[in-house]
This record gives C-alpha cells, sequence and structure tokens, in this order.
C-alpha cells in the first residue's frame, strides 16, 4: 500500500480533478468536491494536525495553522510545494510522532476508509489521544449499498494494486467515531466532525 502510494503520487491530484485515468467525472461530482471545500474552509481555524496529507490538495483548505503528515515522500514534497506555510512530517498514521494533546483539531480525508479493523481501531487511539477532535472526509456510498471492498486500481505506468476501501453514511460513521456533528452528506462525499469529548474509543481501542 505504501508504495502504491508513492507511485501514485504524480497523478493522484487527478482522482479529484478528474483528469487522467479519472476522466470524465460522473454528473454532479465537481459541483459536490467543490461544496466540500467550501464546507471545510468553513471550518473553525484551529491547530490541525492532517493525517495521510497526500499532495496536500485537501491541505489548502484547512483553516488555521497546520502540520501534514504522510508516511509518502513522493507526495510530501508535493504537498510542501503547494502549501509553503504548512509544516510536513514523515510519519506512521497509527503511531502518529507527536505528543498528547498537541492538536486541536486532527484531520483524515479518504484515509479512513482504507482502514481495515484492527488499524481503525489503531488510528482512532492515537487521533484521540493528540487531538481535541477529529474530522474524516471519506466516500459517501451510492446505489443504496453501504460497503466495503477490496477494488483493483491502475495506475499509468500500467502496474495494478489491490486496495481495500469502504463507503460510509455519515450518520453511520458518527456512530464508529463516538458522536459528532455532519460537515458535509452528499452522494460521493461525507464529512463528519467528533469532538473529543463525545469520543466512544477507549484506550484498549474499544467502543
Amino acid at each position: 500500500m505504501k508504495e502504491y502510494y508513492d507511485r501514485r503520487a504524480p497523478e493522484y491530484d487527478d482522482w479529484w480533478l478528474g483528469e487522467g485515468l479519472y476522466a470524465p467525472v460522473p454528473r454532479g461530482w465537481s459541483e459536490e468536491r467543490d461544496e466540500l471545500m467550501a464546507a471545510l474552509e468553513g471550518l473553525a481555524p484551529k491547530r490541525t494536525l492532517d493525517i495521510a496529507c497526500g499532495t496536500g490538495f485537501v491541505t489548502t483548505r484547512l483553516p488555521g495553522e497546520i502540520v501534514g503528515l504522510d508516511h509518502s515522500a513522493a507526495m510530501l514534497r508535493l504537498a510542501t510545494q503547494r502549501n509553503p506555510g504548512a509544516t510536513f512530517v514523515r510519519g506512521d498514521a497509527l503511531a502518529l510522532p507527536f505528543a498528547d494533546g498537541s492538536f486541536d483539531r486532527v484531520f483524515a480525508s479518504h484515509f479512513y476508509g482504507h482502514l481495515e479493523e484492527e488499524e481503525r481501531v489503531r488510528f482512532l487511539v492515537e487521533a484521540r489521544r493528540v487531538g481535541r477532535e477529529l474530522v474524516v472526509v471519506d466516500a459517501a456510498f451510492h446505489g443504496g449499498i453501504e460497503r466495503s471492498e477490496w477494488q483493483e486500481r491502475a495506475l499509468k505506468d500500467g502496474s495494478r494494486w489491490s486496495v481495500f476501501k469502504r463507503f460510509f453514511d455519515p450518520a453511520t460513521l458518527l456512530s464508529e467515531l463516538g458522536g459528532g456533528d455532519i460537515v458535509h452528506a452528499g452522494r460521493w462525499f461525507v464529512a463528519v466532525c467528533s469532538p473529543a469529548t463525545q469520543a466512544g474509543v477507549a484506550l484498549d481501542g474499544t467502543t
């Protein structure tokens, strides 16, 4: 998985922009993407850790003092170029290199949905340890079916990769995070905010 995202870095933004292998985008995709970005820009400014920040495409929309973290050096190079005012750190999202309570907000875009159960628990424990609030953006389920699946994905170099992916209903996602508020709910994207005071995640990873 780590090698996949390192190799995908130069073409990652094509997914957001509906270019390259992702063209043409479905009807309504671009409009909803812009609505999501506007909702993120409207969040209160806070000291924020952007976990799995990738190329920094979404990082630019986050208000406040930003620290971005990713395991991919290739992703971080692009993120640094795009966000000169932010700080970027290479590290493991499941073993965050930060002290307890270092951030007002932990943010993750299209990362949570790639985690299998054991990884999900580890991530939530770490996110709650370092941040007072958790904002998660991920893929909405459409077609009436909430699901998880292994997807076969292709890159422009012709390589093919197997990637785990979940799709969410906002209420289900909030339930996993321990409660909170919906920031955006659409056909393609969901975004929720879960304050630490509402988190149902214990230190042993149970909910």
